[in-house]
């Protein structure tokens, strides 16, 4: 299966700027996923406008979408056009989105807790459902995510997990808990590698506490940046993008993982999540509050759960789609992690934006990294 390398998220020492702004944009206030949904004012929509008089233009990652998907659209919704725009992290797209003046911007591509902060912001437009019929092809679970529940600002687009991802081979006994990351056995003593970007690279450390990977308390943080800090002398490396490739060469033998990217379907390569549980990620589509094309945006959204088009995230990507009648297109692979059921995502902690306390994770991750 090919499977797209999508940098998603930013390394933590590239980030600040990008954070502090997500941190602003909702308006420095504590996580809530009620806050945007209470104050959010909708649109007077025309479920019979004439589409052909509107155009669309989106910001999503390289990659993340069939390439033909602009033409498809077009003839599809019969739009004047369909435009496609890049970024290639949250923080990018919060810069492009949140910049003073017009930025064209009709549907956006992000990560639900970044998605939270724009609302909580006032700057999305509530998703009319009316307009989207295909809403209903999605798991009732897709409905329950904690930073927007009953999917009031949000639509969601791919979901996951984080675990450890390991070679069978190389270990001699497979790993259970997050200490076996922070606190590897000998064969695996500098063979691990863990993540950069702020909530994953404390991600392990917090779970293996006991804490909740939304916690703001400086008393939490101080205990898993001394966690963090004690693991990494037995570090490989920190590593985002490639971390898939050293497990498969056997440079590294356990590893931190989003489970799309755990290459299972090798042999020898194993995963598991944690016994002290992980997180819930998801990816988000979003109209923004600006849009002039609001019902062509919610018409391409639309499109996009329909079976043919988003079962294409799932076969290309590697990631889970939250979208029930496209993932029964897809044939899974044996050893392939998309077999991972709702329930079972539902069980990790959904991560939320954390306003201003989002800063707090930065500057774990810097010092952190800066640490000898």
């Amino acid at each position: 299966m090919f499977r797209t390398r999508v940098p998603r998220r930013l390394p933590a020492a590239l980030a600040v700027a990008g954070l502090a702004l997500a941190a602003a944009a909702c308006g420095g206030q504590s996580s809530g996923s009620g806050g945007a949904q209470a104050t959010a004012t909708a649109a007077q929509l025309d479920a019979k406008a004439d589409l052909s008089k509107q155009r669309i233009t989106v910001t999503v990652w390289d990659g993340y979408t069939p390439k033909e998907l602009p033409e498809r659209a077009k003839a599809e919704l019969g739009v004047q056009e369909v435009k496609i725009t890049l970024h290639d992290t949250n923080e990018k797209a919060m810069a492009k989105l949140t910049a003073p003046g017009d930025h064209g911007i009709d549907v956006a591509f992000v990560s639900g807790q970044y998605a939270q902060a724009l609302a909580e912001q006032g700057m999305l437009e509530p998703i009319h459902p009316e307009l989207i019929p295909n809403l209903a092809n999605l798991y009732p679970e897709a409905t329950q995510l904690s930073y927007d529940k009953g999917n009031k600002f949000s639509v969601p687009y791919t979901w996951g997990t984080t675990g450890i991802c390991y070679r069978k081979d190389l270990l001699k006994s497979p790993p259970q808990s997050w200490n076996d990351l922070l606190n590897p056995p000998a064969e695996a003593d500098k063979k691990v590698t863990m993540m950069t970007t702020e909530r994953w690279l404390a991600l392990p450390a917090l779970k293996a506490l006991g804490l909740s990977v939304n916690t703001d308390k400086d008393e939490d943080i101080a205990k898993v940046k001394e966690l963090l800090l004690k693991a990494k002398p037995h570090l490989l490396g920190y590593d985002d993008l490639t971390f898939g490739e050293k497990l498969k060469s056997g440079e590294a033998v356990m590893v931190e993982a989003w489970d799309g990217w755990c290459p299972t379907t090798e042999k020898n390569i194993g995963w598991v999540v944690p016994k002290e549980g992980s997180d819930l990620w998801v990816d988000t589509m979003v109209i923004m509050k600006s849009s002039k094309n609001k019902e062509a945006a919610h018409a391409f959204i639309n499109y996009v759960l329909s079976p043919e088009i988003h079962s294409w995230a799932a076969e290309n990507i590697g990631y889970k789609v939250p979208n029930k009648a496209a993932m029964d297109r897809v044939e899974i692979p044996e050893g392939s992690l998309l077999g991972i059921s709702p329930a079972e995502l539902l069980q990790g902690e959904s991560i939320i934006d954390l306003g201003e306390a989002s800063t707090k994770y930065t500057r774990l991750a810097t010092e952190v990294a800066a640490q000898k």
